[in-house]
């Protein structure tokens, strides 16, 4: 009679405890990050001494302890496909950030403005209003190339503070990590506790992988090994410890990452996530700011190759008509402002000569600015399309990569509400098999 008790309340406790688990699972149905748990269950061996009579039944069940529904291996795929995304999003969102630079301060317009008003000098080269309006042209063009210099200049400072504000991100995720992994050292791997703080391991390195591409490994506590960089790369989080990450981006644009951990500090390669974009972003950045120097230098010497070789209004040889920071091409102001300085006429050709300003024309086309820059804002805006594109296909790898992960960690309702069902009947028949006993026991007592 009392094994019958004994299995009777072995059967409600175990149950109980399932039907805690499934309403916890059904209470978290939308949480993210929360994996499905499921109670494991265990028939209650029979033992005598150190031998179990497997001949012997009827000793009840056990829960032996909570577990999480996941998959590695899907986790670790939305792990790399959230790296990819953020990625391609982060050099798209920069490359738009060129492109706005480019064409923000109007400088392919007042190019062609400043072309335009040499070509109506030449029909009337004594005309001093025709004159003005090409040295007013000339100096809108110098304070477009200098705004937009500047524009692409500020962008880098911006892709800067992004940068260090995505390390300083990537560090506070890491310690956190690290904490969690001290949790999981002092707590029983089977317990709901552990489930929860597996949850929060999980979570905790999906976010990293967003800034940074990640591998994970997990030892025989759940405990988290972290690198960023991939398999190959440097330690951000072992154990307890948590490393830290620095960003450097160098004047020729070229940005270098690297990982302080345990005292060592290991140069890595980051190539997905927000940082894995922020290097492409600094390439494109650098590039756009290589050929716009170029474009600058090619017009500033033109220019002044223009008015040297020709004379002005009053015959006199003509002087440069712009000038440059040093080490800054694009820093250009206007190195005259009288209408009749320009150097409209060939050397000898007279007042009414308007021969250089041909010659002009022909630099026009052969140096070629205005098709220079139009060519390097037609290419910045194929790079957007191109990674809208990708993003778009990179978004649908990911969505996918979470379904797949969510169908085995997911919470299903009905399957829930189907447990939720057998468990309680479970329990019902255990407190039934309690009653039972305790009417045939006080039966038996009351035999006289």
């Amino acid at each position: 009679m009392s094994d019958l008790l004994a299995i009777g309340a072995s059967g409600v406790r175990a149950y109980q405890t399932a039907l805690s688990t499934v309403s916890e699972n059904i209470a978290n149905s939308g949480v993210e990050g929360y994996a499905r748990r499921t109670t494991a269950l265990r028939e209650v061996s029979v033992t005598s001494g150190l031998t179990t009579q497997p001949w012997r039944a009827g000793n009840g069940v056990v829960a032996t302890g909570v577990s999480r529904s996941t998959d590695p291996l899907k986790e670790a795929a939305v792990r790399n496909a959230s790296a990819d995304l953020a990625k391609t999003e982060t050099t798209g969102t920069w490359l738009g950030r060129i492109q706005s630079a480019l064409t923000g301060n109007q400088l392919g317009d007042r190019l062609t403005s400043f072309y335009t008003s040499a070509t109506t000098l030449a029909a009337d080269p004594t005309s001093l209003p025709a004159r003005a309006t090409m040295i007013e042209a000339a100096d809108s063009v110098a304070s477009s190339f200098t705004a937009t210099g500047r524009a692409l200049d500020q962008a880098g400072v911006e892709l800067d503070s992004m940068a260090t504000d995505a390390t300083s991100q990537l560090d506070l995720l890491a310690q956190s990590l690290a904490k969690v992994n001290e949790g999981l050292g002092r707590t029983d791997r089977n317990s709901g506790a552990a489930a929860q703080l597996g949850d929060q391991r999980d979570s905790l390195v999906t976010q990293m992988s967003a800034l940074a591409d990640v591998s994970m490994t997990t030892d025989d506590l759940g405990r988290a090994t972290v690198r960023i960089g991939g398999a190959s790369g440097a330690t951000l989080v072992s154990n307890t410890d948590s490393g830290t990450a620095t960003y450097v981006r160098n004047g020729t644009g070229a940005v270098s990452f690297a990982v302080q951990f345990r005292g060592v500090n290991n140069a890595v390669s980051l190539n997905g996530g927000t940082l894995g974009g922020v290097a492409e972003s600094a390439q494109k950045l650098q590039d756009a700011m290589d050929a716009l120097d170029t474009l600058a230098t090619s017009f500033t010497t033109s220019l002044n190759a223009f008015q040297t070789s020709g004379a002005d209004l009053d015959g006199n040889a003509g002087l440069a008509m712009f000038s440059s920071v040093a080490g800054a091409p694009t820093e250009i102001t206007l190195a005259m402002s009288d209408p009749r300085g320009l150097a409209a006429a060939t050397v000898g050709g007279g007042a009414g000569d308007g021969g250089n300003l041909l010659a002009l024309q022909t630099s026009r086309t052969t140096v070629g600015v205005e098709s220079g820059l139009s060519t390097l804002v037609a290419q910045n805006a194929t790079q957007i399309a191109q990674r809208s594109t990708i993003a778009d296909a990179q978004s649908a790898i990911r969505n996918g990569a979470i379904t797949s992960r969510d169908a085995v960690s997911g919470v299903d309702l009905n399957t829930e509400a189907v447990d939720l069902l057998r468990f309680q009947q479970a329990y019902s028949a255990s407190s039934r098999v309690i009653q039972v006993a305790r009417e045939a026991f006080q039966s038996i007592l009351s035999i006289n």
